[in-house]
């Protein structure tokens, strides 16, 4: 590689947010072993003085157990002879420091006080390498006779060992450093390489490579978790743009045939001889094709419109029951024209929070859907409030839908009758759906043996009053005589 490549990669690894977070972590790491190291040697120092101390201190009260200073001297000539390697030192001196007894040629000129009956001073002494100079901490006190005795320790084998500790120590504290800064760069590393795999993956896909997903340790840490979340993302963003494609198919399908034959009959009533009837009939015809392309833009934004949630503002309380009933009038007609039996049933007032405008046409394109496709038979609208939970289900006895294809319905423009010679767009359960979502609700399809079940589901108004069950007769149809229509207005079928 490069020196100036190197130089580069270096210099945008220094400038990431990982290598600061693991340099924040490593200054803190390196505290605390230092804060620790130094705690421990001073821990261990001040053992060891005490240690010192206490030694001295169980000499000097042996010592005085001997109550005659004669005793006393042969007990010091004892303890400070020639050989004894416990580095204890002596000295009794009378009155003007001259010395009597003990391992010490003279009392002490340079001792200093460290603390109340505690003296340090130095001392020569003759080894192998030369002369060395040691420490020794001592306590001094008069005896009755007006002697002094002196009582002390060397501390050149504390100072060694305090040394050696403080030396183990250093290493101790270089290796835990080393090892934190090899943690940093692998951890820094480890991050860069899972952030930059999901920047690898997010170019691929703004290149166009729409089938990659970011790859996935399997440990479930926090990488894994963000990772899982935008490949399911990402598959549904795949599956909007595979839905849009196929909009635009069927757009292409369902607006321009109707858009080429408005334009053919105006040709060619251009084309005829100019006669007032044939105008006005191919007027009517035109209007009729606008009519239903205006429909089919109506209901596409209407969808638009759920899906963006630009009308969960104006919601209020509403009686889901009410506006049921209301529909449910509205299709009369076209129930008494097929023959068939519409069944009307809601025990009591279901209050939910929502839009009135969307929710009557949700509910009117179930309905439209289930009088459209039921040949025979009977279709029943009934809603019930239960559980928290507000359930409009619209049965019907017709065909019904394959278990497959009852989640591609509520695609757009998505009809399972290939030839779409049945009146209608496609559009219908997708404004279903969307007004489901927009109320925080759903709407699924089930069997009704035979037959099918639409159901919408939204939530209960939480300030909604506690209503009594009461009956309500159920709205039949029965056969009349045929002229009525399909109702078009705010419908979307």
């Amino acid at each position: 590689m490069p020196v100036s490549m190197r130089g580069f990669e270096i210099w945008r690894f220094l400038h990431t947010n990982a290598f600061r977070i693991a340099a924040v972590y490593f200054v803190l790491f390196a505290a605390s072993v230092l804060a620790l190291l130094v705690f421990f040697y001073l821990s261990t120092a001040d053992f060891l003085e005490r240690q010192i101390e206490a030694t001295v201190d169980a000499e000097i009260r042996g010592l005085q157990e001997q109550h005659e200073i004669e005793g006393l001297l042969q007990v010091i000539r004892e303890r400070s002879a020639p050989g004894r390697a416990d580095n204890m030192l002596y000295l009794v001196t009378d009155p003007l420091l001259n010395p009597l007894a003990g391992n010490l040629s003279q009392w002490p000129r340079e001792a200093r006080q460290v603390r109340s009956g505690w003296f340090l001073f130095p001392i020569q002494v003759t080894t192998r390498n030369g002369a060395e100079t040691h420490n020794v901490l001592c306590s001094v006190f008069v005896l009755g006779n007006g002697d002094h005795l002196l009582v002390g320790r060397d501390l050149h084998d504390a100072a060694v060992f305090r040394n050696r500790i403080l030396t183990t120590l250093a290493w101790a504290g270089l290796i835990a450093l080393g090892l934190g800064i090899a943690g940093g760069v692998v951890m820094t590393r480890n991050m860069l390489n899972r952030v930059e795999a999901v920047a690898k993956t997010a170019e691929q896909i703004i290149r166009g490579d729409f089938a990659q997903r970011v790859p996935l340790s399997g440990s479930g840490d926090e990488f894994d978790q963000l990772g899982s979340n935008l490949n399911v993302m990402l598959d549904q963003i795949e599956r909007l743009m595979a839905g849009m494609r196929q909009v635009t198919d069927n757009i292409a399908h369902d607006l321009r045939t109707p858009l080429s034959r408005l334009r053919a009959r105006l040709e060619v009533t251009l084309l005829e001889k100019p006669d007032a009837a044939l105008y006005a009939d191919a007027l009517r015809e035109t209007i009729a094709e606008a009519d239903q392309l205006l429909v089919t833009f109506n209901a596409l934004l209407s969808i638009a419109e759920a899906e963006a949630g630009s009308r969960r503002d104006t919601a209020t309380v509403i009686d889901l029951a009410e506006i049921a009933r209301a529909v449910a009038e509205l299709y009369e007609p076209v129930a008494e024209e097929k023959g068939l039996v519409l069944a009307f049933e809601a025990p009591k007032p279901v209050r939910v929070r929502g839009d009135r405008h969307l929710l009557s046409q949700a509910i009117a394109n179930l309905l439209d859907n289930a009088l459209k496709y039921t040949p025979a038979g009977r279709v029943a609208l009934s809603v019930r409030g239960e559980n928290g939970t507000a359930r409009v289900a619209v049965a019907d006895s017709g065909p019904g839908i394959p278990a497959d294809r009852r989640e591609a319905v509520f695609d757009r423009f998505v009809r399972l009758e290939g030839s779409r010679s049945t009146p209608g767009n496609g559009l219908g359960l997708s404004l279903v759906r969307a007004v489901a979502r927009l109320h925080d609700g759903a709407a699924t399809l089930e069997d009704n043996n035979p037959g099918l079940t639409a159901v919408l589901t939204l939530p209960l108004a939480p300030d909604a009053p506690n209503v009594p069950e009461k009956p309500a007769p159920a709205v039949s149809s029965p056969p009349l005589a045929k002229g009525a229509k399909f109702p078009e207005s705010g419908v979307v079928t």
